[in-house]
């Protein structure tokens, strides 16, 4: 497809895709960047993991929030989708398969990536949703299908996040452990809007495991 984040940079770290073992395919929120998103990327990097940030349109995925009716995210939450796939086939035809690549996401990025697994299941390396969830005005895990094939999944967000509510998170988990999924949920008590020092650690052992997986 052609849309509002088709054409836009492809940031990249870490270890050169041709050399690379794994890969992580990292997606920013809103308003930031992916130069931004890649740096906290860098801080759980391992030899062997190349970094991979694609960069939205206006540095915004989508322009309501998450839980608006998808038709009022359109077209920049399937343009966003499509630079995910995009970036994804790019790590294949570089001989890095899909069960080597963690995608992760923070807040308007840990939503479409929590969206581009959920609707495109298979085996990953992992997913990683930062205070994030799946888009729409409401979530029915009947409406999922597919097999995740025991991919690793965390999830983490606060319980008082002012963007994100609980209860999204909560379904999001369980779409995610019906579509077989590894899932690992943390909620933090009165963290706000955020990433903070276990998150990154659960990050790296994923990344560890990632590289080991071979």
């Amino acid at each position: 497809m052609s849309g509002p984040h088709q054409g836009q940079p492809l940031v990249t770290a870490g270890t050169p895709l041709e050399d690379a073992r794994a890969a992580a395919i990292l997606v920013h929120g809103r308003g930031a960047t992916a130069r931004s998103i890649v740096q906290m990327g860098e801080e759980v990097h391992e030899e062997g993991l190349a970094l991979l940030a694609p960069q939205a349109a206006r540095n915004t995925w989508y322009p309501q929030s998450f839980l608006a009716p998808v038709e009022q995210n359109e077209p920049g939450r399937s343009s966003g989708l499509q630079a995910i796939r995009d970036a994804i086939e790019g790590v294949e035809a570089a001989g890095v398969p899909t069960e080597r690549v963690m995608l992760l996401g923070f807040s308007q990025g840990a939503c479409l990536a929590s969206e581009f697994v959920a609707r495109t299941p298979r085996r990953y390396g992992a997913l990683v949703a930062l205070s994030g969830g799946l888009i729409g005005e409401s979530v029915d895990p009947d409406d999922y299908e597919g097999d995740l094939e025991g991919t690793p999944v965390f999830v983490g967000c606060s319980d008082v996040d002012p963007h994100i509510p609980l209860e999204r998170v909560q379904v999001t988990t369980e779409v995610f452990e019906r579509l077989g999924g590894d899932v690992d949920e943390r909620i933090y008590e009165g963290m706000g809007h955020g990433v903070n020092e276990d998150e990154l650690s659960a990050v790296a052992e994923l990344v560890v495991d990632l590289l080991d997986g071979e």
